[in-house]
């Protein structure tokens, strides 16, 4: 990996504020710490991938099921591979180390995975010998990094940043010239200083493809990869195996977040609204309608004739709902709005033969009958509180949820009676 020690970023880490007079005069204390970026070229990605030992659960991304295996990203290093056809007793496997991993989706034996900028292909038919089979470079280059290009005019990478140094500089309140508490940023000298947060397949079951949970900006749809690239929409031809073509670069919307296939239609959840594409051209995606809520975080599922929204509040968001609503795509060029519910902090959801699971945060996993969409909260289930829930998918009787604290399975065959039956938990 290559250091640019002649490029210098800083981010506001802390700011304590003393103030004298303000009337005339005013003094703000501002600590930084100053990075600088790491650059890697996708060779230096390429031979960082292996198939390791299983390593501990600790930072759980996005997560996968597929022939009985679930697939759960740990964010920005890889993907645990556990063989849960006894969900009683999930057995790790193995870890695949890739850098900048954050997404994934499935066709047969094959893994697609991002890798910062890059689509790699895995075969995973041996489970004991899962490796690379082949990668495309700069699939994404769109991506941002703190709001930074990651690709460079050097066509490197930027994967990481490294500490230089803290500082403690004084400066006028009064002025102005300073860092907005919203983030903001401004320039001086060259040096940006703001504070920054992380960078970055839902699938109905075919016999090609897995299942992935509701947060999923990665989804495979007639022979198609769909990804999320910054404000765009790569659309990639996986009908060969293995041979991965990039079709095309569509602009969408800058704040879709989830991606959700169903019937040959592709849904987007916004921070804004829903997104209805069609696929009858599944290299060109054309958009139907677009169903606006207020801003808030937005993942999606559907059945039928119905479309399942949670929106929450928090994080880079900036919402302020905690709501399930139930949307009516009877008319895909026009949907409406059934039902709203509220929740507590809801994240993901999934749904099977009309049995409801949403993860709603701090408040736990919440499981509804929603064959009547005008009563749903009244025929609830179960609620399994205690827990942070962040993700789910039910299948075939199963419940494979995580969440901060782990992998929580549950067994929903007695809806009468739906019960934890297995946790892997994460290592501290």
């Amino acid at each position: 990996m290559t250091r640019f020690s002649y490029v210098k970023f800083a981010f506001l880490v802390a700011a304590s504020l003393i103030c004298q007079n303000c009337s005339d005069t005013c003094t703000v204390s501002n600590t930084y710490i100053y990075y600088e970026p790491v650059y890697s070229t996708s060779a230096e990605l390429k031979a960082a991938v292996s198939f390791d030992d299983p390593k501990p659960l600790t930072n759980l991304g996005k997560i996968y099921f597929k022939d009985g295996y679930l697939y759960i990203n740990e964010s920005g290093e890889g993907i645990h591979v556990i063989d849960n056809r006894n969900p009683s007793a999930p057995l790790p496997l193995g870890f695949i180390t890739i850098p900048g991993n954050y997404d994934l989706a499935m066709v047969n034996n094959l893994l697609y995975a991002d890798s910062f900028v890059d689509l790699v292909v895995l075969d995973v038919s041996n489970k004991q010998n899962i490796k690379e089979v082949n990668r495309v470079e700069r699939v994404f280059n769109h991506a941002l990094s703190y709001g930074y290009r990651m690709v460079t005019n050097e066509n490197l990478i930027l994967t990481d940043w490294e500490e230089v140094r803290s500082v403690t500089v004084q400066e006028s309140e009064c002025s102005g010239n300073q860092l907005q508490n919203w983030g903001g940023m401004w320039m001086e000298d060259g040096i940006a200083l703001r504070s920054f947060s992380g960078v970055g397949a839902s699938v109905i079951p075919t016999s090609t493809t897995g299942i992935g949970g509701s947060m999923a900006r990665f989804t495979i749809a007639e022979n198609h990869l769909y990804a999320l690239d910054g404000a765009m929409l790569d659309v990639i031809d996986v009908s060969t195996p293995g041979q991965p073509k990039p079709k095309a670069e569509q602009e969408i919307s800058w704040d879709i977040e989830t991606l959700f296939p169903y019937n040959g239609i592709l849904f987007g959840g916004s921070r804004s609204g829903m997104y209805i594409y069609d696929l009858v051209n599944p290299a060109a995606p054309q958009l139907l309608s677009k169903y606006e809520h207020v801003r808030s975080c937005d993942p999606v599922v559907v059945q039928d004739n119905y479309a399942f929204v949670t929106l929450r509040n928090g994080s880079e968001c900036e919402g302020f709902v905690n709501q399930l609503e139930v949307i009516d795509i009877t008319s895909l060029t026009n949907p409406k709005l059934v039902k709203i519910y509220p929740m507590t902090n809801p994240h993901g959801l999934g749904i099977d033969n009309s049995v409801l699971f949403i993860c709603d945060g701090s408040d736990g996993l919440k499981v509804y009958d929603a064959s009547d969409v005008n009563a749903i909260t009244t025929n609830q289930l179960a609620h399994h509180q205690d827990i942070q829930a962040l993700d789910i998918i039910p299948h075939q009787s199963i419940a494979m949820m995580i969440g901060p604290e782990g992998l929580y399975q549950y067994d929903y065959s007695d809806l009468t009676n739906i019960r934890l039956i297995s946790t892997l938990a994460i290592v501290r």
